[in-house]
């Protein structure tokens, strides 16, 4: 049974790693643009969730688990897919930039 925890908590640490990094890319003005929260409340959400589900891998507690994997996925699955669309007034064709 140790394992399979280990397996959950390795996944969604991956994930909020993920989450995490793809936040700090997006530039603030996208969260605005698509009335999205905030750049730095999203860094701050996916970095404690980041954390806190490292603490679950490294340490095997998941302290807070759940609300790791609901924010993680609240991110990739609401948030970045909105912000991503929005190119900041770049000319971009379908392929990349023009």
């Amino acid at each position: 049974m140790g394992l399979i925890w280990f397996a959950i908590y390795l996944v969604t640490f991956v994930a909020s790693l993920y989450a995490l990094v793809e936040a700090v890319r997006t530039p603030a003005a996208a969260f605005e643009v698509m009335d999205k929260q905030t750049k730095k409340l999203w860094v701050i959400l996916t970095g404690a969730a980041t954390a806190l589900s490292g603490l679950g891998v490294f340490t095997e507690r998941g302290f807070l688990l759940i609300a790791c994997v609901v924010v993680t996925l609240i991110y990739l699955l609401d948030v970045r897919p909105a912000v991503k669309g929005v190119d900041n007034g770049r000319n971009n064709g379908p392929y990349g930039p023009w």
